[in-house]
């Protein structure tokens, strides 16, 4: 009786993801008519009512997939959400029932702002791929903890990163203030916290990439997050977000620096500046950070020679022009794991999620 409850259970829970699926894809050339900011919210707000119709369960037990330890956290699977999606934690509940392992909200800042200037997301279908400069628009780091803790007060158990960064008006020189302001009050509520250094779309963020800017940022922080982890009787662990745009001494560096600090994670990568592969295509000129297929290799790449210093000592989340379960491996096997999509999901829909983490599963399990 309880095993056919369960099948029952399973087999209706994916029966209404596929539902979901098909009808993202019916949707989708009505979606692409707007802009792409319009259809992002569109998309948001349709994953919300689909969620009160029960359509977004997923039972995980389909997956196939070990729980893997990663920063002392354990994962359901090895395949999160990126941030950007949902800036403001105001659809963890939903997104959660897509099938991630892990969902990432942000990046936050201090006080709230409204980002750069309409337009400032474009879609390049031809490429499978986005460019945006938002600027970090976001409602402030209170509006997000008030979201996590209505998530959390609603039952949501799953793993949630905070990804942190600076207001715009805030000199770089100063910029520390800012991320430790985030990292304060966001410890309690993370279960990881992301210093976003890499984004594009803030004047001077990526300097903090490099020399002692990078090395004092970290150190601060790194300093604070073991003063909370007393305070709060917790350890939270930092990871760091890096450009795939890096030369290989500036990898070295950066890695060394990390581990100077013992830092606890590295997500690769973030956007590109690069406009090789999308230069003579609608918008492929507009300003912004690359994403989608595009940098696929160029993450790929990069996370490799990280991977080649860092060896087992911080792990690697690989995010960056996933679109198949095939590129999730390779991702795997360039020396991450764990891995994030997000922009491939905004052409294929959900059953990404699920492709990625049963080829991973199916990877590792034959890989032993």
């Amino acid at each position: 009786m309880f095993r056919a409850s369960t099948q029952a259970t399973i087999f209706n829970s994916n029966i209404g993801l596929l539902v979901y699926t098909a009808a993202y894809k019916l949707l989708r050339p009505i979606l692409f008519l707007f802009s792409a900011e319009k259809a992002h919210h569109l998309t948001l707000n349709g994953l919300k009512i689909a969620s009160k119709m029960g359509l977004l369960r997923l039972s995980t037990k389909k997956i196939s997939s070990k729980a893997t330890t990663v920063m002392g956290i354990q994962f359901p699977n090895q395949v999160g959400l990126a941030a950007g999606l949902d800036k403001n934690g105001d659809y963890l509940a939903e997104l959660s029932q897509l099938g991630f392992g892990f969902v990432e909200i942000g990046t936050i800042t201090p006080r709230p702002q409204d980002g750069n200037p309409l337009p400032r997301l474009f879609r390049l279908p031809q490429a499978r791929a986005i460019i945006n400069r938002m600027g970090f628009n976001n409602l402030g780091i209170q509006h997000l903890l008030k979201q996590v803790k209505k998530a959390r007060a609603a039952g949501h158990k799953g793993i949630i990163g905070i990804n942190i960064g600076k207001n715009f008006d805030t000199d770089v020189e100063n910029a520390v203030d800012d991320y430790l302001i985030c990292l304060r009050e966001a410890y309690a509520f993370a279960d990881y916290i992301t210093i976003n250094i890499s984004s594009p779309n803030t004047p001077g963020l990526r300097d903090l990439q490099y020399g002692d800017e990078l090395n004092q940022l970290l150190s601060t922080l790194k300093q604070a997050q073991l003063s909370l982890a007393k305070t709060h009787d917790k350890y939270v662990p930092l990871a760091v977000k890096v450009a795939p745009d890096l030369s290989s001494d500036e990898v070295v560096f950066i890695a060394e620096t990390l581990l100077n600090n013992k830092i606890d994670g590295l997500i690769a990568t973030n956007t590109t500046l690069s406009r090789d592969a999308v230069k003579d295509m609608q918008y492929g000129d507009e300003a912004g950070g690359l994403s989608g297929e595009p940098v696929r290799d160029l993450s790929t790449a990069i996370i490799t020679q990280f991977a080649n210093i860092l060896g087992d000592k911080i792990p690697i989340i690989g995010v960056g022009g996933i679109a198949s379960g095939e590129d999730a491996v390779d991702k795997i096997k360039a020396g991450a794991t764990l891995v994030q999509v997000y922009s491939a999901l905004i052409y294929q829909g959900p059953a990404l999620v699920t492709e990625c983490s049963q080829a991973i599963a199916n990877y590792t399990k034959n890989d032993k």
